[in-house]
């Protein structure tokens, strides 16, 4: 019996497509062939690296409106009596917003750059600060979806939904990705060789790089972070975040619910309306 032939699928140089070559990719003198680089990676993280942020943090500072100077004092440790958790309640309920931001939460994100730039455009009671491609040499990775990720838009502006791609579109996607990145860190290299600024070499990267970067927020502007970067069925109003900033804002809220749970807890009972 002949054994089967070993083939890859690889680029078609006569449409751009993808088609089968022979033999194996690493032999291949196909255009995006070749060793594999290992530069793209679908990893989006955000990690809580420093918190001081609890329920009582919500008491205490709404209760200085009646009990003055003295609301400090009130030492509330284990779990909450049945009037705290009205209390935070009511305020969730009602909108008021202030006792939500007397806490402080940080993370570390890590994802590429289009996340950071849909980040940024929340600036009340955020801060935020990046590794600068001025200053140091970025790294080799790029983001590339998973099969999780869908890739088709479907409807018109304002009603539409994403569904998953073809196979075919998922090959296309990884082949055009790896290509055009491999081609764009090649451009990068050589310009910081020729001893070209980095702050100028950087121009040729895409919004696939990664970054790396710290996100500072308290409470409330964390609910008005997740009220549109989560996609949820209970909310009062649904929002359709872009999937991969959803993945950052999912993994920011489960590690606020764990240091906040009768605050996220409001959240979720009052339709994810940040007060």
């Amino acid at each position: 019996m002949t054994p089967a032939e070993t083939t890859h699928e690889g680029a078609d140089p006569s449409h751009g497509g993808i088609t089968t070559h022979r033999g194996t990719r690493e032999n291949c003198a196909g255009p995006d062939c070749g060793p594999d680089r290992g530069f793209t990676t679908s990893e989006i993280s955000a990690e809580l690296v420093k918190s001081a942020a609890t329920d009582s943090d919500v008491l205490w500072s709404a209760r200085v409106s009646t009990l003055g100077e003295t609301s400090l004092a009130d030492q509330y440790s284990g779990e909450l009596a049945p009037r705290d958790r009205g209390l935070i309640n009511f305020l969730m309920r009602d909108r008021h917003g202030t006792p939500f931001e007397h806490n402080s939460m940080t993370f570390l994100i890590k994802a590429p750059m289009m996340v950071f730039w849909q980040m940024v455009r929340h600036r009340v009671g955020w801060s935020y600060n990046l590794e600068s491609g001025r200053y140091r040499e970025l790294g080799l990775e790029f983001y590339s979806p998973d099969r999780d990720r869908p890739l088709r838009q479907v409807g018109k502006p304002g009603a539409y939904e994403y569904v998953p791609g073809t196979d075919y579109q998922q090959r296309l996607m990884w082949h055009e990705l790896e290509t055009s990145y491999g081609q764009a860190w090649d451009s990068y290299q050589r310009m910081l060789t020729a001893g070209i600024a980095r702050e100028v070499a950087r121009l040729v990267l895409p919004f696939g790089v990664y970054f790396h970067g710290y996100a500072t927020c308290n409470a409330r502007s964390l609910m008005h972070f997740l009220s549109l970067r989560t996609k949820d069925e209970g909310a009062t109003v649904v929002s359709s975040p872009q999937h991969e900033i959803n993945v950052v804002a999912n993994q920011m809220e489960a590690e606020w619910a764990r240091l906040m749970p009768e605050t996220h807890a409001a959240f979720i009972r009052n339709g994810r309306v940040a007060p």
